[in-house]
């Protein structure tokens, strides 16, 4: 029994040392994810989401109320009208959506490998050139994508406020006696140049056609439709302008590291040449030593045999001092001046 809960109490430990390290591992992912690129990501698809969804249901139930209550026909000739720039902007925004999928995905990468704990998990990377113009060319690029949301955002903005008076005149105005269908109000619409001047397509108030399009859904729909594409027009400008901080912010990261880069390649460089100069100077410290620790050894080893056989000792004695002093002479080495002597 006892060794049954020693079993259980290390297979428990395991698996909390196991748990320990996913939770470590789970936790070191988390730190190298660029937040503030997927903040800005997710806001960036959010509103390019809204805005083409919405843009192109607003657009095709735009084609209805022209064709249902202002009689609008389309050309039966390959003429640029109402409906052919209606289908153009449907493709537009089917460009726009795949354009900018893509592009909020090249910022995300550019994001993660700008991230410090990126670099701290897979080691440190050389700051190149190409990092720093990649770096500045996303920035320009999404200075020019900014400024085109806000061109969007403005032309966006004109069939709101052109739904806006149709659909508050529907809100305001009861149905007319048709004496008074006269002088009711009307929206021609040759004054947004929806069609030709030589065209009087207009919508008065007192009209059965005004009447139905304000019970009908239609209206409001398109309406609030339009509304929300402006609303998704301007949640891409507010992305765009959080990516510019990001892609600034990354820029100055880069071009500190790079200029941290070269500053340590420079200390290294002067370490290794002291670390050169030391070994060297050492290295002459260490035979000078070993010099004189090997002429002084000969001298005793001559000393040595001078006490037995003086001629030899006196020999030995010099051949050491020529040795290590070539230029002495030979005479200072000979004990109490024996040779002169002699």
């Amino acid at each position: 029994m006892h060794i049954q809960c020693h079993c259980t109490n290390s297979n428990y430990k395991a698996l909390s040392e196991k748990k320990g390290w996913c939770s470590e591992c789970c936790l070191k992912c988390l730190s190298g994810i660029p937040y503030a690129s997927l903040i800005a990501t997710i806001l960036l698809y959010a509103g390019v989401a809204l805005f083409c969804g919405c843009g192109h249901e607003a657009l095709s139930g735009t084609v209805t109320i022209l064709q249902t209550y202002f009689d609008v026909v389309r050309s039966p000739v390959d003429a640029l009208d109402v409906f052919t720039m209606i289908d153009i902007l449907k493709y537009v925004i089917y460009g726009v959506a795949a354009a900018f999928f893509v592009y909020g995905i090249l910022l995300m990468v550019e994001g993660f490998f700008t991230t410090g704990a990126i670099r701290d998990l897979y080691g440190d990377f050389k700051i190149t050139t190409c990092g720093r113009c990649v770096s500045a060319w996303f920035i320009m690029l999404t200075y020019i994508f900014m400024l085109a949301w806000l061109g969007v955002t403005a032309f966006t903005s004109l069939p709101v406020f052109m739904y806006f008076n149709i659909w508050n005149t529907c809100q305001n105005i009861s149905r007319v006696d048709s004496s008074l269908e006269s002088s009711s109000p009307c929206f021609d619409l040759r004054q947004f140049g929806i069609v030709s001047i030589g065209e009087e397509k207009k919508l008065c108030t007192g009209s059965e056609n005004f009447i139905k399009m304000c019970e009908s859904n239609e209206l409001d729909l398109t309406f609030h439709l339009f509304v929300c594409a402006l609303a998704g027009a301007g949640a891409a400008v507010i992305a765009m302008v959080h990516y510019l901080m990001v892609l600034s912010a990354n820029w100055a990261y880069v071009k500190d590291a790079c200029r941290m880069q070269k500053y340590e390649d420079i200390k290294s460089k002067e370490e290794q040449e002291l670390h050169d100069i030391h070994s060297t100077r050492s290295k002459e410290r260490s035979l000078k030593s070993w010099d004189i620790s090997s002429l002084l050894l000969a001298m005793w080893l001559a000393q040595m045999e001078l006490s037995h056989s003086p001629h030899q000792g006196k020999q030995r004695i010099r051949m050491s001092a020529l040795h290590h002093n070539p230029g002495a002479k030979l005479e200072q080495w000979a004990p109490g001046g024996c040779d002169s002597q002699a």
